[in-house]
């Protein structure tokens, strides 16, 4: 199973079970089943931006709401110094 799904997913489960909601009333909100919101919430699915923005707009939070607490991935600026003198060196040819 992807990690950053089953993250998504729980953030997905705490804010829906917050407003008392069922998975079919999310589901409803977002044109989609009970089944595929089990699915996210369990991880086993990955919620696509798209479907990412409808959830949040339907559980009233920010799309941010689902990305806290996840590993930020470095940039070039905190990379090993080989990887970018590598990554620098694709881009320019």
């Amino acid at each position: 199973m992807n990690q950053f799904a089953q993250i998504i997913g729980r953030r997905l489960r705490t804010r829906r079970r917050l407003l008392g909601l069922t998975q079919a009333a999310v589901g409803e909100a977002c044109g989609l089943t009970f089944q595929q919101i089990h699915k996210y919430e369990s991880g086993l699915m990955v919620v696509s931006a798209s479907r990412l923005w409808k959830l949040s707009n339907a559980l009233g939070v920010p799309v941010s709401y689902f990305f806290e607490g996840l590993p930020s991935i470095p940039s070039a600026t905190t990379l090993p110094d080989e990887v970018a003198q590598s990554t620098a060196a694709r881009a320019t040819k």
